[in-house]
């Protein structure tokens, strides 16, 4: 997987288009994000949202050098869930 690049100083929204294999015909009912490695300074998320089959966060902060997985867990209506994870890595431009 690539790494998405962030400068430590923006805030950047990124979004996950869940296949139609892991939904399968239900609903995302709950979406909550969790940043590794969980330590001072990490990027974090805000403003998360779930559209349809997607979900999506603006990320902020980030120390410069470091490498972070920002983690999507999902709960679907009928009681399945999933997690996907986005890469990023943050870099002083």
């Amino acid at each position: 997987m690539t790494p998405i690049l962030k400068d430590p100083d923006a805030m950047l929204g990124y979004t996950i288009r869940w296949p139609d294999a892991v939904l399968d015909g239900a609903a995302i009912a709950n979406a909550s994000w969790s940043i590794e490695p969980d330590e001072a300074g990490a990027i974090v998320p805000s403003s998360d949202f779930i559209d349809g089959g997607e979900t999506g966060a603006r990320f902020s902060g980030g120390l410069a050098g470091r490498v972070y997985r920002a983690v999507c867990h999902i709960v679907l209506s009928d009681g399945r869930a999933a997690d996907r994870s986005l890469v990023i890595r943050v870099e002083q431009r």
